[in-house]
């Protein structure tokens, strides 16, 4: 609902002055994104030595298999923990964002997947029933999602793990987050970004949307994030 206190409310001529003046800023802040990105882009980079092997809808998958033929790959990590009969539904939401646009980025050498260390069967039964067409493969039994941050064990679950780049309280098996690779020429495999928890923030096209409109995201003053996404087919 609408706070009981009117917004501030202008003559047009005041109206353009107030957007003129924002716009500066918002020019800014795109030549300082730009600049970030590409700082992200310059990261040094770590290989990839260790053999994965995942489990895709028609079996064993290596993560050299899953850039599909491509030079460049993104990793989703989507949480679903083995214990879950459903799929995160936060996670859902980001999915439900990023699975229209995997053919445009596919255009431009870019495969995108996701990872999960619940088993296959259970991630393609909910992939069905969510409607997506991404490629989902699982990473139970392998160590791939441990090793780039986002499993845990039961005592990291209670002690607390390094996630996000800091040791923290994680309460749960499994996390989100996001992991780009490189496959040079020769097959070689380099891991080049990761982000978790608010940096996949920016890769949710709905929450740009929703940081233009009066009301914002309605997050904070006592409500948890994300306090009213659903799974599609459960609004």
């Amino acid at each position: 609902m609408l706070n009981d206190t009117p917004h501030t409310v202008v003559p047009h001529e005041d109206w353009i002055r107030a957007r003129t003046a924002l716009l500066a800023r918002e020019k800014e802040f795109t030549r300082l994104r730009d600049e970030l990105s590409q700082a992200r882009r310059d990261l040094p980079w770590e290989e990839v030595t260790k053999e994965y092997v995942l489990t895709g809808p028609d079996g064993p998958e290596t993560l050299s298999d899953l850039f599909a033929g491509r030079p460049q790959l993104i990793v989703y990590h989507f949480m679903y923990p083995e214990d879950w009969d459903d799929g995160c539904r936060h996670c859902s939401f980001w999915a439900d964002n990023f699975d229209p646009v995997v053919v445009h980025l596919n255009a431009i050498d870019v495969s995108m997947v996701a990872v999960s260390i619940s088993p296959i069967e259970k991630l393609e039964a909910y992939r069905k029933r969510m409607g997506w067409s991404f490629h989902w493969a699982s990473a139970h039994g392998c160590d791939f999602s441990r090793d780039f941050g986002v499993s845990f064990t039961p005592q990291e679950m209670a002690e607390g793990a390094f996630f996000n780049y800091r040791t923290q309280k994680v309460g749960i098996s499994e996390r989100e987050g996001m992991s780009v690779f490189f496959k040079d020429a020769d097959g070689r495999i380099f891991h080049t970004y990761s982000a978790y928890a608010r940096g996949i923030d920016i890769f949710n096209t709905a929450y740009n949307y929703l940081d233009a409109v009066p009301l914002g995201r309605q997050e904070g003053e006592g409500r948890d994030n994300q306090w009213w996404v659903r799974r599609h087919d459960e609004y």
